[in-house]
């Protein structure tokens, strides 16, 4: 393939890669019910949180590391959690602050103190709404509660269309698109209508090996003929997040269910198999009927963000280059388990397989090997000792271009 023929990311799409980790919150009128999905019947009066924080949120997501927070707005029961002037199914017919208060306004301006970037999940699946079933009115509908949080709520970083609920419906994508477009142009679409992110294809927050970030990949890897349709107006370069929940099976909280908080391994696992596959990582963290996030899940995010950083904040060496070869001298031996390589895939995505080598007196032994490196790939390898890596590109589309290549030692 020709270099100038290679699908390229866009300076958003680079951008939102290099986060590569952010937080979901799920929190609506199901935290009060026990229940995942509300079918638009509980009452407003029901939404009434004690201690609400979103400070907190937005404190916990960065101590674990996260660069992005994403906010269901509205989920599928349609329950709005900002005072919107289309319904009254919102915080503004609640009990919570009188009806006075915003919860969209309030993790957005936490995100914004904490230096975080914020994004809305606004479902298209609306269970509450009675003018779903006309198609028209309920596109008006649907368009003017985006346009209120597209110019509301400051800069977006993502966009998060779910599709659930919404198989056989056709929405205005044009129209959404280009509301986004107007009033949001820098912010990521994620899953439907013209997606500059693309789903994983799971909610296990793992992404497979090798997980391309071109269209054509996404394709033949995991969407069906159902959604070729909008998938056609997607741009050549179309990197995954991984969306997974901080407690097995549970997107809002539920009580007495701390069994289901996966452990630290468990969080690593999964980093390894989505930031480490070159993909995002949408770790879902559910705040409680009190309006905070559960100590026991902020405890782990906080060992999550620890144990990250431990691993990964201070390489034995790094280097970076272009060509087919990539030698990385120690300065004396030393032994080592990990190795992070990255392209720089502002000039896309162009190695198609390589390997990793240690010398070890006059010869060389494979330690790792591959295909995709893209944006991200952590290699783990049984612990060697030497003072000379090399990494030799064996497969590219074109002249390989390595932004980074750095040796960790984890298993001390």
């Amino acid at each position: 393939m020709k270099e100038e023929c290679l699908p390229k990311p866009n300076r958003g799409q680079l951008a939102w890669q290099d986060m590569e980790m952010g937080m979901f919150l799920h929190f609506g009128i199901n935290t009060f019910h026990d229940q995942e999905w509300g079918e638009g019947t509980d009452s407003p009066s029901t939404f009434d949180p004690t201690d609400l924080d979103a400070r907190q949120w937005v404190h916990m997501a960065k101590a674990g590391g996260f660069k992005y927070v994403v906010l269901t707005a509205k989920h599928h029961d349609g329950f709005c959690l900002w005072p919107t002037k289309t319904t009254d199914y919102s915080v503004k017919y609640s009990p919570w602050k009188d009806g006075k208060g915003d919860v969209v306004r309030e993790c957005a301006d936490a995100c914004r103190e904490e230096g975080i970037g914020f994004g809305i999940y606004l479902s298209p699946w609306d269970r509450h709404e009675p003018c779903y079933d006309n198609k028209d009115l309920y596109d008006d509908f649907y368009c003017d509660q985006l346009t209120e949080l597209l110019t509301g709520y400051g800069p977006l970083v993502e966009i998060w269309f779910d599709g659930a609920g919404s198989e056989g419906r056709e929405y205005d994508w044009a129209r959404i698109m280009n509301l986004i477009n107007k009033y949001q142009p820098n912010a990521m679409i994620f899953n439907m209508g013209a997606p500059t992110i693309r789903w994983v294809g799971n909610e296990d927050g793992l992404a497979p090996y090798p997980c391309w970030n071109t269209a054509q990949a996404a394709r033949q890897s995991i969407f069906t003929d159902e959604n070729t349709k909008w998938l056609q107006n997607t741009p050549r370069w179309v990197p995954a997040e991984c969306d997974v929940p901080i407690r097995r099976g549970q997107w809002f909280w539920h009580p007495n269910a701390e069994h289901n908080l996966r452990s630290l391994d468990e969080l690593m696992d999964i980093y390894y198999r989505s930031v480490g596959h070159g993909a995002g990582l949408l770790l879902n963290v559910s705040p409680d009927a009190r309006g905070l996030i559960p100590d026991a899940d902020a405890k782990r995010l906080i060992e999550f963000g620890i144990e990250i950083r431990r691993r990964f904040n201070d390489p034995i060496a790094s280097t970076a280059g272009c060509g087919y070869k990539i030698d990385l001298h120690l300065k004396s031996s030393a032994y080592m388990d990990h190795a992070i390589i990255m392209e720089d895939i502002a000039y896309g995505e162009r190695i198609l397989k390589y390997k990793l080598e240690a010398k070890q007196g006059d010869d060389w032994i494979l330690i790792s090997e591959g295909s995709a490196i893209g944006h991200k790939k952590i290699d783990k390898f049984k612990k060697v000792e030497t003072d000379h890596i090399r990494l030799i590109i064996l497969e590219a589309d074109a002249d390989p271009i390595i932004r980074e290549l750095s040796l960790y030692l984890v298993d001390k």
